[in-house]
C-alpha cells in the first residue's frame, strides 16, 4: 500500500481504517525482493503521516459518535456536531484553540473547562423594516423548536472564518449559514452588507446536558431575499414588525401555546434591539455600532 493513500483511506472511512494507527500492513508482492513475511511493521515515516492526521481524533470521534447515537441525534445533527470545529476564545475574544461543536455545547465541559466559543446572530430586515425570525427545527440538539432571530450559528476554525479584520471571518460564516439554514443565496447577502453592531458574552443551559457559552457577534443587514428553509435546521419562519414582535414576547412570557424564545435572542431584545431598530429605519445603523465593548450578560 502506498503511503500517499493512507490519509485518503482514513478520510474515506475513519471508523474502519482508524485501526491502521496500530496495525501492520502487507506490502504488494511486486515490492518484495525476498520471500514475503506475513506482515511488515509501520515505518517511522508512516507513523508520522498517521500522526499528522490525528489518530487521536479518529478514536475520539468514534467514541463521541456512539454518544451521539445514545443522545438521539439524527444523522444531520450528528455530522454537524462532530465535523464542525468551533473557535475557542477567552473573554476578551482572543482565539485560544478549537474544539468540536459537540464538546462546546456540553454543559459539563462548559462548566469544568470554561469552554467559550465564538458565535454570531444575524438580524435580517426586509425593505419594509420587518425582521425575519425562524423557529429552530425539532431535531436541533440545543433549544429545539424555540423562536429566534434570523440565523444563529458559529464561525468555524477555518482560514476564511478566522479573519478578525472588520469581523470578516464572522461575516463570511453568516453568509454561509444563511444559505445552509434558510436557502438564502450568497448574492442576496453580500458580506460587505452585514453591519457588526456589537458583541455579547452569555451562558445559557438548554437542558440538563446541553447549553451555550458564547461570545456572540450581532450582525444586522437590510435586504430583500429569497428564502427556502432547510427543514433539517428550520421548522418555520415569519417576518414581524415591532408590534408583532412585542406581541410575540407577551405570549412567550405567558407561556401561551408553549411558545419559547431563544435566550440569546431575548438578551438582544431586552438590551439592544428596539433602539437599533430605530437606526435601521432611519438608515443610520453605523451610528449604533460599538465593536470595542464586549457586553457580559451572564
Amino acid at each position: 500500500m502506498s503511503l500517499a493513500r493512507i490519509p485518503r483511506l482514513l478520510k474515506s472511512n475513519p471508523i474502519t481504517n482508524s485501526r491502521l494507527c496500530c496495525a501492520t500492513l502487507t506490502p504488494p508482492r511486486s515490492q518484495l525482493l525476498y520471500p514475503p513475511p506475513t506482515t511488515v511493521t509501520l515505518s517511522l515515516r508512516l507513523r508520522r503521516v498517521l500522526s499528522s492526521i490525528s489518530c487521536r481524533r479518529l478514536y475520539s470521534n468514534v467514541a463521541m459518535g456512539d454518544a451521539a447515537v445514545d443522545a438521539g441525534m439524527d444523522e444531520v445533527q450528528r455530522r454537524l456536531m462532530f465535523d464542525d470545529e468551533c473557535i475557542l476564545v477567552d473573554e476578551n475574544d482572543r482565539v485560544v484553540g478549537h474544539d468540536t461543536k459537540y464538546n462546546c455545547h456540553l454543559m459539563e465541559k462548559i462548566e469544568s473547562e470554561n469552554l467559550l466559543h465564538r458565535a454570531f446572530s444575524v438580524f435580517l430586515f426586509n425593505s419594509k423594516y420587518e425582521l425575519l425570525l425562524q423557529q429552530r427545527s425539532a431535531t436541533k440538539v440545543t433549544f429545539p423548536l424555540v423562536w429566534t432571530n434570523t440565523c444563529c450559528s458559529h464561525p468555524l476554525y477555518r482560514e476564511s472564518e478566522l479573519i478578525d479584520q472588520d469581523a470578516l471571518g464572522v461575516r463570511n460564516a453568516a453568509q454561509r449559514k444563511l444559505l445552509d439554514e434558510l436557502g438564502i443565496p450568497a448574492e442576496d447577502v453580500p458580506v460587505d452588507q452585514f453591519t457588526p453592531l456589537g458583541r455579547m458574552l452569555y451562558k445559557a443551559p438548554s437542558d440538563g446536558k446541553w447549553g451555550e457559552h458564547e461570545l456572540d457577534y450581532l450582525l444586522f443587514i437590510v435586504r430583500n431575499v429569497n428564502v427556502h428553509p432547510n427543514p433539517d435546521e428550520v421548522a418555520d419562519i415569519k417576518y414581524v414588525n415591532r408590534e408583532e414582535l412585542k406581541e410575540l414576547l407577551k405570549k412567550a412570557d405567558a407561556g401561551e401555546g408553549g411558545l419559547k424564545l431563544s435566550p440569546w435572542f431575548r438578551l438582544v431584545v431586552d438590551n439592544f434591539l428596539f433602539k437599533w431598530w430605530d437606526h435601521v429605519e432611519k438608515g443610520t445603523i453605523q451610528e449604533a455600532a460599538d465593536m470595542k465593548t464586549i457586553h457580559k450578560l451572564i
